[in-house]
């Protein structure tokens, strides 16, 4: 946690920053796996921490935008809860942690809400993306549940993603833990792997550094030589000679804010010839988007950079064709890059997205509906204060690349006899996080080795 004049201050803000009402606020729970008391890790809704900073369950808060007021509601754990959790804090104590006077029990929240609604306030709350909290927001504003989306406050939304998406300098040098420790995660992962293991054993070897940090991993960690399946978290493959070995995993601090980084490697102590001219190419784009960053730039022009580099560098293998501009511009890149170049990055690893990724990405502008392009998470122009990934990978996906060819869709830009001979070389990427600075951009964390030399280095271990 901060002190509790950080979580006062952004209070603060937020209440100012609204027309008025209450705004509600309402804490993550536990969340069964299989039976009641056996429950998936914790982790509570960002939106709460950044305001009210408590990693517990089972609570909710509400600021008044009128008076500037807060109240936590919660209640103390019984003795014979204590029995199984050991001591917790009282629900006061929390309170006085981060600023916040007024806590009343649990049960005391539909009353405010309630008194509320009939003097005809507004109620401003975000769209859930959990369905316990979608029934705990219908009860507490008595209506059907299926109306709670459409109360949502777009404007609550707006007012929170202009807060959060500006880091201050102790959430930077929390992401700055955060990705350090994720360099030693794949580091880690870089050293242990050789062929004849599993997938799943350099994967635990991996997340065996977060939680020795007394962290967590951000997200499901991505171990794989399938590197072509974007979000793949399949772990049971027997990895073997001349594979690449794609790894996506970051770390989480005790605070909750995260690293994501990726390496893709060799599970040779060397690349051999095509890869090292594939992993080099990808590095050109990604070295090609970094050197765009600065306040200002469009996020959406840097990935377009990104996807020029790599249209144009396959044309050296006979993959690709024509004027580059125009390939890009009618979406051919993304036979080989179907994805986006990165996304903002803090509490969440894809920060806000539960907020809309039209208005954190792309400040309210109709997102575009090309293959590919649609799937650019991050678009709008930068600021100072901003922290984002940069990721551009290069992917052979034999099922994409089957229905394209069936088609014959872009012909005028693809050599599809030539990139049937790429069917089975996977796919990579590398990425790192960067903040935007007033100057321009400032990598994350300590360097994890990119160039060619550097990861045949460590493989050689």
């Amino acid at each position: 946690m901060f002190s509790k004049e950080t979580y006062t201050a952004r209070r603060k803000k937020l209440a100012e920053s609204l027309s008025g009402g209450l705004i509600l606020l309402p804490g993550n729970e536990e969340a069964p796996m299989n039976y009641t008391d056996n429950t998936y890790h914790f982790r509570q809704d960002s939106t709460f921490l950044y305001y009210f900073g408590i990693n517990q369950a089972s609570l909710a808060g509400v600021i008044d935008a009128d008076s500037g007021e807060a109240m936590l509601f919660g209640d103390d754990y019984s003795v014979e809860m204590i029995v199984w959790t050991g001591v917790v804090p009282k629900i006061s104590s929390l309170g006085e942690g981060i600023g916040v006077t007024n806590v009343k029990s649990f049960s005391s929240l539909q009353t405010v809400v309630s008194e509320a609604i009939s003097s005809g306030r507004a109620i401003h709350f975000l769209n859930p993306y959990r369905s316990d909290i979608l029934i705990r927001l219908a009860e507490l504003l008595q209506c059907n549940y299926q109306a709670i989306p459409e109360k949502a406050s777009l404007e609550l939304a707006r007012v929170v993603i202009a807060q959060r998406e500006i880091k201050s300098s102790e959430e930077i040098a929390e992401i700055d833990k955060a990705v350090d420790i994720t360099v030693e995660m794949h580091l880690a992962g870089m050293r242990y792997a050789r062929p004849g293991m599993r997938e799943s054993e350099v994967a635990a070897k991996v997340a065996e550094v977060a939680l020795a940090a007394n962290g967590n991993a951000s997200f499901p960690i991505i171990a794989t030589i399938n590197g072509q399946t974007l979000h793949n978290h399949y772990h049971g493959n027997i990895i073997k000679s001349g594979d690449l070995f794609l790894l996506d995993a970051g770390a989480e601090t005790e605070t909750s804010y995260a690293g994501d980084l990726s390496s893709t490697f060799p599970v040779d102590p060397t690349f051999t010839s095509i890869q090292k001219e594939i992993y080099q190419l990808c590095l050109d784009a990604h070295m090609a988007a970094v050197a765009m960053l600065k306040p200002g730039t469009a996020f959406k022009e840097v990935h377009l950079t990104a996807c020029r580099t790599i249209f144009e560098g396959l044309k050296a293998f006979g993959l690709t064709k024509g004027d580059t501009h125009e390939a890009v511009e009618a979406g051919a890149h993304a036979l080989f890059f179907p994805c986006g170049t990165g996304h903002m990055m803090g509490l969440d690893i894809h920060d806000m997205e539960n907020l809309g990724e039209q208005w954190v990405g792309y400040d309210g502008v109709p997102k575009s509906t090309q293959f590919g392009l649609k799937s650019l998470r991050l678009a709008k122009e930068l600021r100072p204060g901003y922290v984002l990934t940069i990721e551009p990978g290069i992917y052979f996906i034999p099922d994409l690349m089957d229905l394209w060819k069936s088609e014959k869709h872009m012909e005028q830009f693809l050599n599809y006899t030539e990139i049937e001979k790429f069917r089975n070389f996977g796919g990579l990427r590398n990425e790192e996080d960067f903040l935007i600075t007033e100057e321009g951009a400032r990598r994350l964390g300590k360097a994890l080795p990119l160039t060619i030399e550097g990861v045949e280095g460590v493989r050689s271990q």
